[in-house]
């Protein structure tokens, strides 16, 4: 089947929003003195703030008493930089006319939870170019499953076959392959040489590089 269908990630990808993502997790780790590598925090990207904070308390055995207490107050400082600091990442303001000027349907699949979402969307003013958005927030699993890309494409009515996702982590582009869709892949300045991008069918250092040239070869 050809392409006809593109569910873009969020955070990262669209907003520079990783940055502060990252304030607010390390800021909650270290009330109980706990400070990542930057490989341990990159390593954990992509995952939903509930997973995230169950992977590093068992990996640092931190009482998980304190685990619900923690997920609110990140996602709760997340949301508050983010509406303050969050800046659109370059080639936002492109790369979706370009796709409804060749009439794709086109989502939004995202770890973080819908309330997020919605001022992200807002504040990039992109609502009027999406078709379904889908938050991994209330789904059984996270990435790196395929759930949370399989919903937004049945919410589009597309085959996974006819999907085509862009997104910067790499348990994002595990949980894309797994659903059996193309992957465009946009790692950060400091992934972007690593070796763990070889299942992506592209690999771009930015969505301004994105041109209709490469989505014929990909369709």
């Amino acid at each position: 089947m050809h392409l006809n269908t593109v569910i873009f990630d969020m955070d990262g990808l669209l907003i520079d929003s990783e940055p502060l993502w990252k304030e607010a997790g390390e800021e909650t780790l270290a009330n109980y003195g706990i400070q990542l590598t930057e490989e341990q925090y990159h390593s954990s990207t992509g995952l939903r703030t509930p997973e995230w904070i169950d992977h590093w308390f068992s990996y640092f055995r931190i009482d998980k008493r304190y685990a619900p207490q923690s997920i609110v107050a990140i996602e709760n400082s997340a949301l508050a930089k983010i509406q303050e600091k969050g800046i659109a990442m370059p080639g936002v303001d492109y790369i979706f006319p370009l796709l409804e000027k060749k009439a794709f349907r086109i989502g939004l699949a995202s770890s973080s939870p819908m309330r997020l979402i919605e001022v992200v969307v807002k504040k990039l003013k992109i609502e009027s170019y999406l078709h379904a958005i889908t938050s991994a927030e209330s789904l059984p699993f996270g990435k790196p499953h395929p759930q949370v890309f399989i919903e937004c494409a049945q919410s589009l009515n597309a085959h996974p076959s006819q999907c085509l996702v862009f997104e910067d982590s790499f348990n994002g582009m595990i949980a894309a392959k797994a659903a059996k869709m193309r992957c465009v892949v946009i790692p950060s300045d400091t992934l972007h040489e690593g070796g763990q991008w070889g299942a992506a069918d592209l690999k771009l250092r930015s969505l301004a590089d994105f041109n209709e040239e490469m989505l014929l070869r990909l369709i």
